[in-house]
């Protein structure tokens, strides 16, 4: 009668952990277009110095979401200033990039990033023709991989218990899906 009950009793606790554990492990983090803006906020205006000759400003970006492609899409007013210039130029630049999460900091990063147009107001053909030659590059190796967005510690602590972790990033018409994937096994 005694290994009966534990047997109904060890029956009824495993089931009911199970059910626990199917209903609370998440699939995907969810992060909203909102929450991607207002984890930017923080770090823009950024600066970038060209040959400490030239100062190359960004300023806060606005994202589009693409999801045909997966990718984001950020327009950036830009300027271009330096000691070797006489003045400085306004302009307007667009960018399109990939994402990938790094788990050394739980982060949302930036990848293949590719610079759609920049355009400089007011720029003379000499000036022109350098930021073409070099602006490019430079915007290019200054937002490839910028972190975007930090995964919240609650919001992995139950995948990491369960030897999971974010992995593929989908662009979805409202934000991010971050998918929940298992651990590469340690070598």
């Amino acid at each position: 009668m005694f290994r009966r009950r534990l047997f109904l009793a060890a029956c009824a606790a495993s089931t009911m952990w199970v059910s626990a554990c199917s209903q609370a492990v998440p699939t995907k983090i969810s992060v909203t277009q909102a929450q991607l803006e207002q984890g930017l906020k923080g770090q823009f205006p950024k600066q970038f110095p060209i040959a400490g000759l030239l100062q190359f400003d960004m300023q806060q970006p606005q994202l589009q979401l693409l999801p045909a492609s997966n990718q984001l899409q950020a327009d950036l007013v830009v300027q271009l200033a330096g000691p070797t210039l006489r003045t400085s130029y306004q302009g307007k630049m667009q960018v399109r990039f990939g994402l990938y999460y790094e788990p050394k900091d739980r982060s949302v990063r930036t990848q293949r990033v590719e610079v759609m147009a920049l355009e400089l107001q007011d720029a003379n053909p000499a000036m022109a023709e350098m930021v073409q030659t070099y602006g490019l590059r430079v915007a290019q190796q200054a937002l490839q991989g910028f972190a975007l967005y930090t995964v919240k510690p609650q919001e992995l602590e139950l995948a990491d218990s369960l030897g999971l972790q974010p992995g593929a990033i989908t662009v979805t018409a409202q934000g991010l899906d971050v998918a929940i994937e298992s651990k590469p096994a340690a070598r």
